[in-house]
C-alpha cells in the first residue's frame, strides 16, 4: 500500500495521486468518494460556501474520473458516491443537495461518454451514516435528530458505514456485471416512503 496525500478540489494534488497509480498498473475499480458540506438557508449562502460546497462534491469528483480515465482498463467499474439528499429538498442544505444532484446527473452521461469502453459507472447514495462527523453533529444538534431519525428511517437505525460499503462493493464487483446509471439508496428506506 502506498499512502497519497491529496485534495480531489486541487488538480495538483490529483496529477500526483495519477503518477503513483500509473507506476502500479491499471484500475479495475475506481470509488469516487468526495464530500463535504455546510448549512446555510438561501439568503445567507456565500460565495465562499458554494465554491467550497462545488469544489470538493463536484469539481472533485469530475476531474477525479477525468485523470483516472487512461488509468482504467476497458470494461472497470466506477463508484461514485452520492447522497439522498441529491433527490430531496433540506432546509439550508440547498447548495449541498444541488452538488449531490449533479453526481448522479454525471453518472446518467458518463455511461454513455463510456460506452464504448464497457466502463459501468453507478451511484451510490446514502442517508444518514454513524460516522464521527455524523456523531459531531448529533452531538450539535442534540438527542432529538437521532430519535426522529429513527422514527423517519423504515429500518430504525441509521446506517453504519459497512453498510455503504457493501453497497459499494456490489455494484463495482463482476456481480453487477449488467448494472450501468443506476443509484442505488443506501438508507434504510427513508426516501422510499
Amino acid at each position: 500500500m502506498v499512502p497519497i496525500v491529496s485534495d480531489a478540489s486541487r488538480l495538483g494534488d490529483l496529477d500526483t495521486l495519477f503518477e503513483a497509480v500509473a507506476r502500479h498498473g491499471k484500475l479495475d475499480i475506481l470509488v469516487a468518494n468526495a464530500g463535504g458540506s455546510a448549512t446555510a438557508a438561501l439568503g445567507s449562502i456565500t460565495e465562499e460556501q458554494f465554491d467550497r460546497e462545488f469544489d470538493v462534491n463536484v469539481k472533485g469528483l469530475l476531474f477525479t474520473v477525468q485523470n483516472a480515465l487512461p488509468h482504467l482498463v476497458d470494461g472497470a467499474s466506477i463508484v461514485l458516491l452520492g447522497s439522498t439528499q441529491g433527490s430531496s429538498g433540506v432546509a439550508g442544505m440547498s447548495v449541498y443537495s444541488a452538488a449531490k444532484a449533479a453526481v448522479r446527473s454525471f453518472a446518467r452521461s458518463w455511461i454513455l461518454d463510456l460506452k464504448d469502453r464497457a466502463i459501468r459507472v453507478n451511484v451510490v447514495s446514502p442517508g444518514p451514516v454513524d460516522t464521527d462527523a455524523f456523531q459531531d453533529y448529533v452531538r450539535e444538534q442534540g438527542e432529538a435528530v437521532l430519535a426522529h431519525l429513527h422514527q423517519a428511517i423504515p429500518l430504525g437505525r441509521v446506517a453504519q458505514p459497512q453498510d455503504v460499503a457493501a453497497a459499494t462493493l456490489y455494484l463495482a464487483s463482476q456481480d453487477a456485471a449488467y448494472i450501468n446509471g443506476i443509484e442505488l439508496f443506501v438508507d434504510g428506506g427513508m426516501r422510499q416512503v
